[in-house]
């Protein structure tokens, strides 16, 4: 102990710049290879294809070779599939577990079915717990269990337990490498079990207090545990107030929770309540980025909307969405069909109405939108709900007024006063019931238990478009423009 507080009271200045033995500058910020959106510049591209194509394999590799995991995994996405293989075997010692762990979804499934079941399995041993699942989870059953079978037994049978929870909850996603102690020991104890390292993740963030059940009692942070003397019993440091996540919680609502709680990390438990695993705020910045993405993409019917997804699996998510709104297109055109009539007789009505109908499609995507996100950040509650109507058909109605007077005074100065007065009348109408139908039909689906984003669109587009036509053909008719 005397020589470590030698040590910490010389001169730390040298201690703190000394590189570590084998370390090398990060050398990513190179105006050779990335540009100022830190990605990979197409001339540095290019010149890996050029050494690809030539057989150049030493060239090829010491252009890789500085680059970092997560740049080296963006080059690879890149490259179509059969150059990607081939720049793989070119580059097979750089093709570590970092770099696996970083790639697309749909490009590291393709490239793990390539490989033998024992090289995805040395792969799957050198990753964390989780990163290990989501190498093999997407992976044929008969190709999982291949590769299960070359693990250690030890790997095996976490990452087995990890596939029996559902996909997108916390059992899955959560990481098995945590420091978990009893609560009777001092924080002299702690820091000397610490400090022997033996079987520790290499990165964790606080310890986690346990009692004789695992049952988790409480959390120190390791700031805590350096600041405070070694004699003091750990029960009463330890923070016992914590937030648990249950195994099989959604990942929306795990990522949710830490940002209310500004949490860095946080205990997994079972449904007996013992202690599993934990979640991470790394973890939960890939979650909260998937699930905004994912979000966004249902609201427009794009499936996944992942540009390595297969042609048939983005043909096959994107055309029954399009089907949909041929259908719902169908009754507008139904609409439009029962005033064929006054549409003959006057042209202006036709080329009026598409506008009505635009408006409150675009009225009722902002409200829907708003209405989504506010339901996937749970603020949007069935306490709430009755406020929130208001306020957004309030918003409507000014919105409403506002745009009915601007194409109704243009109209009435190009064609007639009354057409303008329908026109305006109309999309009053339609951009007040797009803010009803922007909240009505998410939170609908909500209650039903389906995803708001995935079919709210179609049904407020529907809502709207059908409105709009109804509203000004109907009040062209009753107010006698025809």
């Amino acid at each position: 102990m005397a020589e470590d507080e030698r040590t910490l009271d010389g001169d730390d200045t040298a201690l703190a710049d000394t590189p570590e033995e084998g370390a090398r500058p990060d050398d990513r910020i190179d105006d050779a290879r990335m540009d100022e959106e830190n990605t990979l510049k197409r001339e540095f591209v290019r010149s890996v294809e050029d050494a690809l194509d030539a057989g150049a394999s030493g060239e090829l590799y010491d252009l890789v070779e500085p680059l970092h995991p997560a740049d080296v995994a963006d080059l690879l996405e890149l490259f179509d599939k059969d150059d990607r293989h081939r720049l793989a075997t070119e580059i097979t010692d750089l093709m570590t577990s970092e770099v696996v762990a970083e790639l697309n979804d749909y490009v590291r499934e393709e490239m793990m079915e390539a490989l033998p079941a024992d090289a995805v399995a040395q792969i799957a041993e050198q990753l964390e717990t989780d990163d290990a699942v989501q190498l093999i989870e997407d992976l044929d059953e008969d190709d999982q269990k291949a590769i299960l079978a070359e693990l250690d037994p030890e790997d095996r049978i976490a990452i087995q337990t990890a596939l029996s929870y559902p996909e997108e909850t916390a059992g899955r996603l959560m990481s098995r490498d945590f420091v978990a102690v009893p609560e009777h020991i001092t924080v002299g104890d702690l820091i000397d079990f610490l400090r022997d390292g033996r079987d520790l993740p290499d990165d964790f963030f606080e310890v986690f207090v346990i009692d004789q059940r695992m049952h988790p009692v409480g959390t120190c942070q390791l700031s805590w545990i350096l600041r405070t003397p070694r004699d003091v019993q750990l029960g009463d440091v330890m923070k016992r107030d914590q937030t648990l996540v249950p195994a099989m919680l959604d990942q929306e609502e795990v990522g949710l929770m830490f940002q209310k709680y500004n949490l860095i990390s946080a205990a997994v438990i079972d449904e007996d309540g013992r202690l599993v695993g934990q979640m991470t705020v790394d973890d939960i910045v890939h979650i909260i980025a998937e699930e905004a993405g994912e979000d966004a993409l249902l609201m427009s019917g794009a499936g996944e909307g992942d540009i390595n997804e297969p042609i048939r699996e983005a043909y096959s998510s994107r055309v029954r969405w399009l089907v949909a709104n041929l259908g719902t297109a169908l009754v507008a055109s139904l609409i439009i069909a029962l005033f064929g009539a006054a549409i003959e007789q006057l042209v202006a009505l036709a080329v009026l109405m598409p506008i009505v109908a635009s408006i409150g499609g675009n009225a009722g995507t902002q409200t829907m939108a708003v209405t989504v996100r506010a339901i996937a950040m749970n603020q949007l509650t069935s306490s709430n709900t009755g406020r929130i109507l208001w306020r957004e058909f309030r918003v409507a109605m000014l919105n409403g007024v506002t745009i009915a007077v601007l194409i109704g005074l243009a109209t009435a100065v190009i064609f007639t006063p009354l057409l303008g007065a329908v026109i305006a009348l109309a999309m009053v109408i339609n951009v007040a019931t797009a803010g009803l139908a922007g909240v009505l039909v998410p939170v609908a689906f909500e209650r039903l238990d389906q995803d708001p984003a995935v079919a709210s669109s179609v049904f407020v587009t529907m809502i709207t478009d059908s409105m709009g036509f109804f509203a000004f053909l109907g009040l062209a008719v009753a107010m006698q423009v025809v």
